[in-house]
């Protein structure tokens, strides 16, 4: 019985910790961006690089567990806008809103966490050649296969609909990607006017859908 409270005791410590030193992460991508070190990170948390390294192995351990953590809090405000007692097209334009407003209030995390290698120049010689594709692709395929499934729940596609759902919510997601990486960097237009625009993209079939038979509507 002790054996086992002195282990939970240990896990409860490890994962304390844990969120301190991405709490410490964070504050240093959101002064730095891509350009994040490790060094930098470790300095902030006030340890030594290979304490760091024991935690989370190498930059690609620490981006991971930075991505799930953004993405768990992501993925909340996207289902919360999702559920808004609100009709369909007002929800739609709401969770475009809620991504974009997302990346336009973190921009530094944003970049670390799509392009990493803008900072590779800077960084040392273990971090050089940190492949932002392998990290980042999966991050938006998590996010695809939640939006697939939030619609698969709420829209009847008709035939062969949940795998209709699984399309759109990558091809959403990759929509909401591409538009929101151009407007964060070049500023085209409003937050609202994008929004709008990427929202009539969207409504054609969307509108027609009925709701699932059986599931919370939209």
């Amino acid at each position: 019985m002790e054996t086992a409270r002195s282990a939970e005791r240990q896990r409860t410590a490890a994962e304390s910790r844990r969120r301190e030193l991405l709490e410490a992460a964070d504050r240093v991508v959101l002064r730095d961006g891509p350009h994040a070190s490790m060094n930098a990170i470790a300095a902030e948390a006030g340890i030594t690089k290979p304490i760091l390294y024991r935690h989370f192995g190498d930059k690609g351990g620490l981006y991971r567990a930075l991505a799930t953590r953004h993405t768990d809090a992501l993925l909340s405000a996207l289902r919360a806008a999702l559920d808004a007692p609100a009709d369909r097209r007002r929800r739609v334009e709401s969770t475009l809103d809620t991504y974009l407003a997302a990346i336009e209030a973190r921009p530094q995390v944003y970049r670390f966490l799509m392009h990493p290698s803008e900072g590779a120049a800077d960084a040392a010689p273990a971090e050089q050649g940190f492949d932002v594709g392998r990290h980042s692709a999966p991050l938006l395929r998590r996010l695809g296969e939640e939006l697939g499934q939030v619609i698969a729940e709420r829209v009847d596609l008709g035939p062969d609909s949940e795998q209709t759902a699984r399309i759109w919510g990558h091809g959403i997601v990759g929509m909401m990607h591409a538009a929101g990486d151009w407007w964060l960097g070049d500023r085209p237009c409003s937050r609202a006017q994008l929004v709008r625009a990427l929202a009539d993209l969207l409504w054609g079939r969307l509108a027609e859908a009925g709701d699932r038979q059986g599931g919370p509507g939209f």
